[in-house]
Formats: structure tokens, sequence, C-alpha cells
């Protein structure tokens, strides 16, 4: 069949439009094949009420020469949907336990923690009680660690992400009943955050946890499932910033990963996990960790 040349031109326009709105802006262009393969991929879509959640399956490598498997929950900023922590006390749950026991509808994996002494190793408030600090380094007890640089306070529910002070005593002087720091900052006013490349913490591909913000205020709470090379290979933080930046974040927290790296629903099967923990070693809903706190939605 043939096409009239002006509505082939007018495709051709939609297309490169799309394109560039799903990159954003200040994307390199050595990721244009990346960027690519992201954007004009399909999503399997489940719509919930107040919320979306989306599958990205990559099978052919085409994203960071890798296969992955990506899930969102997106909760539009309309939505009556509202965020909250939860914390096991003097011991861990997994995320979907912690979920069950407070009848959130969805969940993920919070902040880093201590797995011998079930305490948060971040600071962590809810509800204007101080559960966790910030955990010292060796040599330098007054700043804070790398991966304590970026924090989540939530108003009425709904989060906004702050770079705390050095020190990292410092959210004790913030007013916020409800903030949970963990880090790096991924996305900060619309921009990458340099990463540091002397931690394999970074620069390797690892199951992945994070939170962005839209500039219109959606939020997406992220998992990428790891550690299955021929499934799903996990994500370093520079690609996690990229499929943060794509999915149009102008603010992005990384949160606790690796075998931690959960996502809950529920009401769906598999005792409401719909992501691919990674504890158990195979790639299926078993493998779920116990952990110390975790983000609901109520």
């Amino acid at each position: 069949m043939t096409y009239p040349k002006k509505l082939c031109l007018i495709t051709a326009v939609c297309c490169l439009i799309t394109v560039v709105s799903c990159r954003a802006s200040n994307v390199p262009d050595t990721a244009n094949a990346d960027s690519l393969a992201f954007c004009t991929a399909q999503w399997d879509v489940d719509e919930q009420a107040g919320f979306t959640v989306k599958k990205l399956a990559i099978t052919d490598k085409s994203l960071f020469e890798s296969n992955q498997f990506i899930t969102l929950i997106v909760i539009p900023p309309n939505s009556k949907r509202r965020l909250a922590f939860t914390m096991a006390k003097d011991t861990l749950l997994t995320t979907s336990e912690l979920a069950q026991r407070t009848d959130a509808v969805a969940a993920v994996n919070g902040s880093f923690f201590d797995m011998k002494y079930f305490n948060p190793v971040c600071y962590l408030r809810i509800n204007g009680v101080e559960l966790g600090e910030n955990t010292p380094g060796k040599d330098d007890t007054i700043n804070r660690k790398y991966y304590q640089y970026a924090s989540i306070k939530l108003r009425n529910g709904k989060p906004r992400l702050f770079i705390p002070d050095s020190n990292r005593l410092s959210e004790h002087q913030r007013p916020d009943s409800n903030i949970m720091t963990a880090g790096p900052m991924l996305l900060w006013r619309g921009e990458r955050v340099p990463q540091r490349d002397d931690r394999t913490f970074v620069t390797n591909r690892h199951n992945r946890t994070a939170l962005g913000i839209t500039a219109d205020g959606t939020v997406i709470l992220l998992t990428a499932d790891g550690r299955f090379k021929n499934i799903a290979e996990g994500l370093s933080l520079t690609e996690l910033e990229s499929v943060m930046k794509w999915l149009g974040c102008v603010n992005a927290i990384n949160l606790d990963g690796g075998g931690s790296t959960t996502m809950f629903v529920k009401g769906r099967p598999n005792g409401g996990i719909i992501t691919h923990p990674s504890d158990n070693n195979k790639f299926d809903y078993q493998g779920e960790r116990p952990v110390s706190n975790a983000i609901l939605i109520l």
C-alpha cells in the first residue's frame, strides 16, 4: 500500500517527538540506542485504583547490551493514594509482610539496614519517632557516608526529596514527621548527580529500587530485577539514572537494592509479589529477603 507523502512526514515527526520527549534533556548522544530501546519498548500495563503498574521485559539485549526486567508503580499527582514508611522493630520482615500487616495496597522495600542487628543504618523517622540513625564511618564520625546523601520527606503522604547537610546528624533539626534517608541521589532538579567510580555498589549491575518525582508531581517507584545474567542483569547507578530520567523524573533517589529489591501489590498472584526477589538464587517469586523497613502505598 502507498501512503501520501504528507501522512508519512507527519508520522515520522510524531515518532521523533515521542523519542525526544522520553529521553528528556541532557541525555548524552552515546545513549541514543539505549534511550530509543527503552522509550519504544512495549510495557505490560495493569491499572489499579489510584495508580498504575507497568512491567518491561527486555530480552534482546537492546538496553545497555543487557536483558532487563523493570517494574514501575506510577502514582499520578491527582491520586488519593498516599505514601507511608513502616519498620519492623527488633526483627526483620519481608516487604510483603510489612505491607500486609498495615493493609497497604502496594509497597517496595525501603532504605539500608543492618542484617545482623536489624536496625536501619540511615536516618529514619516515622510519625515523629526517630527509629534509625546515619551510622558513622570508621575514620569519620561527623560526615555521612556516600549512600546517606539523599532523603525523602512525606507531607500529607506526598513525597518530596532533599539533599541533607553533610553532617550525619542534620536530619534531627528538620521539622518533618516522616523522613527516610538513603542514597545516593540520582537526579536533582532535572540534572544527573555525578556518581563515584570507586565503588562496585555504584559501577556494578545489581537489583535496584528507586523513587522518582516528575515535574508535574507524578511519583514513580521503580524496581529492576538483577543477578540473572540471561534474564535480568540489573542496573549500575548511572544506568539507573538514565532510566529515571527517561521516565521524566526531575528528582530521583536510590534506595536499598540487591536481594532486598521487592515490589508488592495487594491481590496479585504469588502472594502479591510482582517482581523476582533474588535471595533464593532463582528467577521466581519466592526469594523475598526480610528487611527492616519499607515504603507503603495506602
